[in-house]
């Protein structure tokens, strides 16, 4: 029997693109199928799917306004619109949900905020319940002000985890249960380092931060008694050699644990690390070429035997085979066209 599965791509609504699009990964055939658009919105960059596959939420930009939208998901994959939570200026970099479909989180690069709202029972959202402002700023010139790049929730879901790229630093917020934040700690992170993105250790010990401006992977250990997190490690995802301009960009992790996966903008690769299962730090294994320029996302497939990444500036996206056991990625296909992706993801399995 033929193994499909479902993905989604949220873009920049330049050029040719119309928004949020679709397709089916083939694991037989080894190929991307049936690409289209499934929504038409501005600028959905980042995509969140409900556990359930029931709904999907999305940052968008309407005129002068930005924020969130929900979608209802459909048996085939079809995407409705439920509503969206719209405040004036420039629209989220990131969103996410909680595993209970209660509440939905946006992380806001160009305002320097995190805001977090409670769900309805039909999917659709209620207006944010918090909204917080980060002050501050970094030394690099990028750093002029602080500029939320993630937001989202530890594995237990008691707090929310900011990344701030503008003033480095990884917030933790406590949620509550009407999905107001209270700040409960700010870990300073090395000046200038440009963190952006975090994922979680299945073993829920450990972190993993993906830096813009330095290109390295930040390991942490985490206290789920008190939602403290400390650095462990720093690791470059370039080589040193590469003296020209790189900005990294996303992190995704196996979930056995074994592997991390980093995306460099500019040296325009995946980098790849084994992890010691005692400690959590990282030993490099490989870089693998993006096949195109920019690569802005990608994301493990449900089987995770295949990795399905984008490459914003050239409109394509990659598939790569992957050695479960070696974690190393043999390319198969870059030839998907998708104007300016961002953000990849699966339906759950």
């Amino acid at each position: 029997m033929s193994e499909k599965f479902k993905g989604f791509i949220g873009t920049y609504t330049k050029g040719d693109s119309k928004g949020i699009y679709s397709f089916t990964l083939n694991t037989d055939e080894g190929n991307i199928e049936d690409v289209q658009a499934a929504a038409e919105l501005g600028n959905p960059t980042y995509l969140a799917i409900s556990q359930d596959n029931q709904y999907l939420y999305s940052v968008v930009k309407d005129g002068d306004n930005g924020g969130v939208a929900a979608f209802s998901l459909g048996q085939t994959g079809e995407l409705t619109e439920l509503n969206r939570q719209l405040s004036p200026g420039a629209s989220p970099c990131y969103v996410s949900v909680d595993h209970k479909n209660q509440y939905v989180f946006s992380a806001n690069y160009h305002k320097g905020a995190v805001e977090s709202h409670r769900i309805n029972a039909d999917g659709s959202i209620l207006p944010a319940a918090s909204s917080i402002k980060h002050e501050g700023r970094g030394p690099d010139p990028r750093q002029d002000k602080a500029h939320s790049h993630y937001a989202g929730l530890t594995p237990d879901e008691k707090y929310l985890m900011v990344v701030e790229l503008g003033i480095d630093a990884l917030i933790t917020y406590k949620v509550n249960e009407d999905a107001t934040l209270e700040k409960v700690k700010l870990l300073p992170l090395k000046a200038g380092s440009g963190p952006r993105h975090l994922v979680f250790h299945p073993n829920e010990k450990f972190a993993y931060i993906m830096t813009e401006f330095s290109s390295e992977v930040i390991v942490l250990d985490y206290n789920a008694e008190n939602g403290h997190f400390t650095e462990k490690q720093y690791i470059s995802t370039i080589p040193e050699d590469f003296k020209e301009n790189n900005q990294g960009s996303a992190i995704h992790i196996s979930s056995d644990g074994r592997f991390v996966y980093a995306g460099n903008r500019g040296h325009n690769s995946i980098a790849v690390f084994s992890v010691n299962q005692a400690t959590g730090e990282l030993s490099f294994v490989e870089q693998v070429s993006s096949e195109g320029d920019w690569p802005r996302d990608f994301d493990l497939d449900p089987s995770e035997k295949f990795i399905v990444g984008s490459n914003q500036e050239s409109g394509n996206l990659v598939l790569y085979k992957r050695d479960q056991e070696s974690g190393r990625l043999t390319l198969i296909s870059s030839n998907s066209k998708v104007p300016y992706p961002v953000c990849v993801k699966f339906l759950h399995i």
